[in-house]
């Protein structure tokens, strides 16, 4: 069971539209796949049809169950989607509360990664959708995953939150000695502006072979898709999103398969 995290310190930057088109499009392969979403703001939650206001069951109660030294089960908070194949371990509104109550309780960093070690068997792969800001929960994303993609979009501030992310990886590789594969994605690129351009050169230069050579590009059929709560891949695989995240999965698959030491080192 593979597992990808989607995170970027900066939001706003397509990591929610990322992780439903990528699972959109191995689900069309044939895998099974669970999302979880680690954000409060429950963007992948809502994306899946889902209110985070009235979802009974979701991330938090792993989060609870830990606290209260029970062993969780994942199984019994996961939700379907109405894409076969596809399940979601929702945010709920009390995941806002996770970062204050992590003071007062050790060991909560783990709680994701020792959730799903339950879930082996069940799933082809696992996406996290990491919240946008450093803490308990993206420390989770982190601890759990075996890949990172990192979306940026191509403005400057977008800039600032990757070499914030990097940071943090940094310092869990100084920290914890985990070292993380990682992959920058281009999104929501539009060609046109001059600024667009000079960013992606700029990404080039800096990230190298941790940059994918491609771009998804800004496309109206990304918002139609979360209106329709389905991912790009199935509610318009011809639209210009949809190949692109098309590309972009077989991209890391073909990675996966050929463990290209130059781009999963971190």
């Amino acid at each position: 069971m593979r597992i990808w995290a989607i995170s970027n310190q900066k939001g706003g930057v397509g990591k929610t539209t990322t992780v439903a088109s990528l699972a959109g499009g191995l689900t069309a392969q044939g895998e099974t796949v669970l999302v979880v979403d680690l954000d409060p703001h429950g963007s992948l939650t809502s994306y899946f049809g889902l209110a985070t206001e009235s979802v009974s069951h979701g991330v938090y109660d792993l989060f609870h169950d830990a606290m209260e030294r029970n062993q969780p089960d994942p199984l019994r908070h996961i939700q379907r989607t109405d894409v076969e194949g596809l399940d979601i371990l929702p945010a709920t509104m009390a995941l806002a509360t996770i970062e204050r109550q992590a003071a007062s309780f050790e060991g909560l960093g783990l709680v994701i990664r020792q959730a799903l070690r339950h879930l082996s068997g069940h799933y082809d792969t696992v996406l996290i959708d990491s919240p946008p800001m450093l803490g308990v929960l993206m420390i989770n994303a982190l601890a759990a995953c075996d890949r990172l993609i990192i979306p940026v979009m191509a403005d400057f501030l977008a800039l600032k939150g990757l070499e914030r992310m990097l940071r943090t990886l940094e310092m869990i590789r100084h920290s914890r000695g985990q070292s993380h594969p990682y992959l920058i994605v281009p999104t929501l690129y539009d060609r046109r502006p001059r600024v667009s351009r000079e960013i992606l050169e700029i990404l080039s230069q800096r990230y190298g072979d941790h940059l994918w050579s491609g771009v998804i590009p800004l496309d109206t059929k990304i918002r139609e898709a979360s209106q329709a709560h389905l991912p790009i891949a199935i509610y318009r695989p011809s639209s210009r999103a949809a190949m692109a995240y098309g590309t972009l999965l077989n991209f890391l698959l073909e990675q996966e398969a050929d463990k290209t030491p130059e781009v999963l080192s971190a």
